[in-house]
């Protein structure tokens, strides 16, 4: 964070200054730093102009406060030293029409003391100066919020990603051009990004976290003495060597942290890591609204034995989609699946060892997702979830052989309206009777035929070597005693298939 007594102001280089010919200023002493912060512009021709400053001016005077003799005693010694302590950055000494030249007792002050001093030509106003300052600063502002903005949509486009957590902590160190680490509950480094700044400052920035964890809630129970202890800051910074650390208490007072350690501070990097706080807290915070107090009731209803119609009303739907999906190159994990689920606009999601599932109001048509492949399955009621779960199931099958990013399950009502449901079913027995006592055989004619007889394709979906799938299919024309290359043949075991339930 900037010094509180410096303007709130992008500060404008000493050297962008020198560097303007419309101006025509020149360094005459002091130091040879381009790189001075000039956070504002004022005029004074007090012989002590220093209680009107705030730190960081270039202050600009013609000379007309120096007394007659002043070369010869401790006046331009006394007036030097007190802008310094006041904080002022630089010192511009106008020519005509009060001096000719600057006097040669203040070059030697200013070299003296540490302070550039300028020469302004006659030609060139002090409000010419201060308009050239406040220009410069302006481009900086808008640079500045040009950079806060990037950073924001980046940071935002990175919580959308399939691992979130990681890709928000790499846009984060890159942005602000260091280390960004996610601290849990317990201290523990969960997350990192960056380049790897040593084990000190590792070391330093997580006892920085420690500082602003929330204190974890005492046990139930009588406490012996009420706790008097200052709850915890929101965030910290610290430096070490030139190595400035931050640290800030993710929301929902679950206890992460988010660390930065960074070489350098700009005026937006807080404002930059302050978004990607927000949008962690977002990630790895439980919500725990109305729409957590509903969900908790159903979970305890269902383990107490209630059926899923009577559970369904308390979740808010009346019809509902299943949908499975699996990362892509990765195994899902908790935070991911999370963040898929927010994508989707439903918290009940489901974590497996290789597949995440998430129960989506039907309204909310399940979209493709950026790094997740998807399966759907057909809007359903409460009582018909299980058989929904088996039509996303394999619906992700399907998207994952035909490598598309969503595949949703089909209700074709024109053909099956023909038939009553009960005769659907019996025929369905009756004609895949000699596959019964044989699973796997019945799911993968199932996944060949929607996949058009590709052997490929059905040993991606199935996670099987291709040879298993031919071997399959021809016990199943050897059951069957069926020519599995006619298109009626297929056609009526599909229709069997999709009424064997």
């Amino acid at each position: 964070m900037p010094d509180p007594a410096v303007p709130p102001t992008p500060p404008v280089p000493l050297g962008a200054l020198l560097d303007r010919d419309d101006l025509g200023l020149r360094r005459i002493a002091g130091p040879d730093d381009p790189a001075t912060a000039i956070h504002w512009a004022h005029t004074s021709e007090l012989p002590d102009p220093s209680p009107y400053l705030l730190g960081g001016e270039l202050l600009l005077t013609a000379g007309v406060h120096i007394p007659e003799g002043a070369d010869r005693g401790p006046y331009f010694e006394e007036y030097v030293s007190r802008i310094v302590a006041a904080g002022g950055a630089a010192l511009g000494f106008g020519l005509a029409p009060v001096h000719e030249t600057v006097p040669r007792a203040l070059v030697a002050a200013c070299d003296a003391h540490g302070l550039p001093l300028l020469e302004v030509p006659p030609r060139t106003t002090f409000s010419g100066v201060a308009r050239a300052v406040w220009q410069l600063m302006a481009r900086a502002r808008t640079a500045e919020l040009r950079r806060v903005t990037e950073a924001q949509q980046s940071l935002a486009a990175a919580a959308a990603r399939p691992d979130p957590v990681p890709s928000v902590l790499g846009r984060l160190a890159r942005r602000l051009g260091g280390w960004a680490a996610l601290y849990g509950p317990d201290g523990t480094d969960l997350a990192r990004a960056g380049r790897d700044p040593g084990r000190e400052v590792r070391s330093a920035l997580a006892d920085l976290a420690a500082v602003v964890r929330p204190a974890r809630r005492p046990p139930p129970g009588p406490s012996p003495e009420p706790s008097a202890s200052a709850p915890s800051p929101a965030s910290a910074a610290d430096t070490l060597g030139d190595t400035h650390l931050t640290a800030y208490a993710l929301g929902g007072g679950q206890g992460f942290v988010l660390g930065v350690a960074a070489g350098r501070r700009e005026p937006g990097d807080h404002t930059i890591a302050s978004v990607a706080a927000v949008l962690l807290s977002l990630l790895t915070g439980e919500q725990q609204g109305g729409g957590g107090a509903a969900r908790s009731s159903a979970l305890v209803r269902v383990l107490l034995g209630a059926p899923a119609p009577e559970v369904a009303p308390l979740l808010g739907a009346g019809r509902w989609v299943v949908v499975h999906a699996r990362p892509e190159g990765r195994p899902p994990d908790g935070v991911g699946a999370s963040a898929l689920g927010a994508a989707l606009g439903s918290a009940l999601v489901d974590l497996a060892d290789d597949v995440v599932r998430v129960l989506v109001p039907a309204e909310r048509a399940p979209a493709p997702q950026p790094g997740w492949t998807l399966g759907a399955s057909a809007a359903v009621a409460p009582p018909e979830w299980p058989a929904a779960d088996t039509q996303a199931a394999r619906a992700l099958a399907r998207a994952r052989a035909t490598r598309t990013a969503l595949v949703r399950h089909g209700e074709r009502a024109g053909f099956d309206a023909l038939v009553s449901r009960e005769d659907a079913e019996a025929h369905a027995r009756t004609l895949l009777a000699p596959l019964a006592a044989h699973p796997a055989l019945v799911e993968t004619l199932r996944t060949w035929l929607s996949l058009h007889g590709s052997w490929d394709r059905t040993a991606v979906a199935l996670a099987v070597h291709r040879n298993t799938v031919r071997q399959r299919i021809a016990r199943c024309t050897a059951l069957l005693a069926a020519d599995l290359d006619d298109p009626d043949v297929r056609m009526e075991l599909w229709f069997a298939l999709r009424h064997r339930e």
